[in-house]
């Protein structure tokens, strides 16, 4: 049986930023927000997207939709490389690709009742639904996402804020799009209600066949909704691999410190966990350390990783890869200098 053909396929994608500087403005250097990241993503599978703010997660997602242009790569949708397509292109293609935003108060209309939030999007991309059965799509949908739809005249500021997240998504969903991209879609929310709108997208996402770049910087919330798991740092792409490997057999030091860093509801039954905490603060990606990005606050770090680039390498036939030195330093006596800043 053949494997099927990647969704959305990334591939060494470049994201860069000019700095300028002087009186004229002019640009002297860059900085990357995005160095030479790739995945994949499969039709209705969910992949989420970690690591600290800053890392260049939502810079990924921004590129995607090209909001962003990128440097170099290449971003395969379907098998159309979206750097390559016009505008008028990208955005007959961009209904197939929507967006959740963190914030539901920023993204949403205030001015705007929920019918004509959701409605706006079909006059843009005429054709999806005939004007004479908006009533009854409005209704359909915000009963999809758990809303009554006798709320359809409202304006967001009558809702809840885990209600107008829910209206977002609604709105996602009214274009049919095959990838929901969540940006921190569930940050801004009280615990219980990130509950209800995970369950929610894990719902959709069974009866649509969805599939999700979910982005956070909570691993916990990730493991709730994603079956596959990429960590960022500093714009690398520096471990991934299914959800099962991520949690119980990390490889990075830096996800295992991400994993140490989740509160644990019931400390009583793991007393002897170990914690650890992060020192220093991230360097700027304007200009990161030399080899390794991470090895300034790393505990375990080498001079091999002051001088190469670790590379994503394969640990199990599972497709779990990481960018570390380490393994191959416990079974060799490399140099065990720990590098300096």
């Amino acid at each position: 049986m053949e494997s099927p053909s990647p969704l959305l396929e990334v591939r060494e994608l470049v994201t860069a930023f000019p700095i300028k500087s002087g009186l004229f403005r002019r640009t002297t250097s860059e900085v990357q927000a995005v160095s030479k990241v790739s995945f994949k993503i499969y039709p209705g599978e969910a992949m989420g997207l970690v690591g600290e703010s800053g890392c260049g997660k939502s810079t990924v997602a921004r590129t995607i939709l090209g909001l962003e242009k990128a440097k170099s790569g290449s971003i395969f949708f379907e098998g159309k490389d979206l750097t390559k397509l016009s505008n008028k292109e990208m955005r007959a293609l961009r209904k197939d690709i929507q967006l959740v935003f963190q914030d539901p108060d920023a993204s949403l209309n205030p001015r705007m009742r929920v019918r004509e939030l959701i409605t706006e999007t079909w006059l843009v991309n005429p054709g999806i639904v005939e004007k004479e059965d908006w009533d009854k799509e409005v209704a359909k949908l915000m009963r999809l996402v758990g809303l009554n739809p006798n709320s359809a005249h409202h304006y967001p500021h009558q809702f809840s804020g885990g209600q107008r997240q829910r209206i977002c998504i609604a709105r996602a969903l009214a274009l049919r799009p095959k990838l929901i991209i969540c940006d921190e879609a569930v940050s801004a929310l009280d615990v219980s209600v990130q509950a209800q709108i995970l369950n929610l997208l894990q719902d959709l996402q069974q009866n649509l066949g969805l599939a999700y770049l979910f982005i956070s910087h909570d691993l916990s919330v990730v493991r709730h909704l994603c079956n596959r798991i990429s960590v960022m740092y500093l714009g690398k792409m520096i471990e991934t691999g299914d959800r099962e490997d991520i949690f119980e057999t990390p490889a990075h030091p830096y996800t295992k410190a991400l994993l140490s860093a989740i509160p644990n509801p019931k400390p009583w039954l793991n007393p002897n966990k170990d914690e650890i905490i992060l020192e220093g603060d991230i360097p700027s990606p304007a200009r990161p350390p030399s080899g390794c990005r991470f090895r300034t606050r790393c505990w375990k770090a080498h001079e091999i990783c002051k001088i190469e680039e670790p590379i994503l390498t394969p640990r199990n036939p599972n497709g779990h890869c990481s960018a570390c030195h380490f393994p191959m330093l416990q079974e060799s006596s490399a140099l065990h200098t720990v590098p300096g800043p």
